[in-house]
């Protein structure tokens, strides 16, 4: 916990860009799950205590799972796949999309008292924002209207805005951004993903061919995943799952 701490203080303003982040996502999902209860005529709360324990403990699993990471041949060694969404798009489909984005803060945050920060919190602003690139869209399309087509369209959206928001976000911010934290040109993580994929050779390019297929595989997975799994656990989730 002091080495988090310590970590904290020395990357104050890159936390705080983080922190800007989460609440600019909560605001987001909080608007528009909002407007849809309204639209609907529902007068019932965001976040019920009912609905604070199942993020909580769906967070919990996500976070466990997000400490199984296995790379990927195609990407190099810092880029990793897990399944940490999983739990996280089921729990979006049974409450909305502020429940989503609120679970993808919860996950880091119990993810950092497991193990700490390795890539001066880079990594877990990346999971996070790229986590409700997945499950912001997915959630806020489900929650509309709840039928099993618009589930599938729902994942296969969510998997596309995670795939190009995921790249772009890399390539412009999460990259350069690591670079300057830790004092390292950026050619030489460029180097890294060369000597596992020829055709990386920019940050462009390394966003194309490692961070995008990445991307891909993992909500791809994750999506039928979801799938399969969320009719039958439907039923704890909520009391009222049984009309959806």
């Amino acid at each position: 916990m002091g080495n988090l701490v310590q970590k904290i203080a020395e990357n104050l303003i890159f936390v705080g860009e983080f922190l800007l982040i989460v609440f600019l996502c909560f605001f987001v999902a909080y608007i528009i799950e909002k407007r849809i209860q309204r639209r609907r005529g529902q007068k019932e709360r965001i976040l019920s205590t009912r609905k604070m324990a199942m993020i909580g403990l769906f967070s919990a699993a996500a976070a466990v799972l997000m400490l199984f990471e296995v790379p990927v041949p195609f990407a190099p060694p810092f880029y990793k796949i897990d399944l940490s969404e999983l739990p996280i798009l089921i729990l979006s489909f049974a409450y909305g999309p502020v429940a989503g984005v609120m679970a993808e803060f919860v996950k880091i945050l119990l993810k950092l008292v497991f193990k700490s920060t390795s890539t001066a919190f880079v990594g877990e602003l990346a999971n996070f924002a790229v986590g409700c690139a997945l499950v912001l869209p997915a959630g806020i399309f489900y929650y509309e209207k709840k039928t099993k087509r618009q589930a599938f369209i729902a994942c296969a959206l969510g998997v596309i805005c995670m795939t190009i928001f995921g790249s772009l976000l890399n390539a412009v911010y999460l990259l350069p951004k690591f670079a300057a934290l830790y004092g390292m040109p950026l050619e030489t993580i460029v180097q890294m993903g060369t000597k596992v994929n020829p055709r990386i050779v920019s940050v462009e390019t390394m966003a194309l061919y490692a961070v995008a297929p990445l991307n891909l595989v993992k909500g791809s997975v994750d999506m039928l995943l979801t799938i399969l799994l969320y009719k039958r656990l439907s039923h704890v989730l909520k009391e009222q799952e049984g009309r959806r």
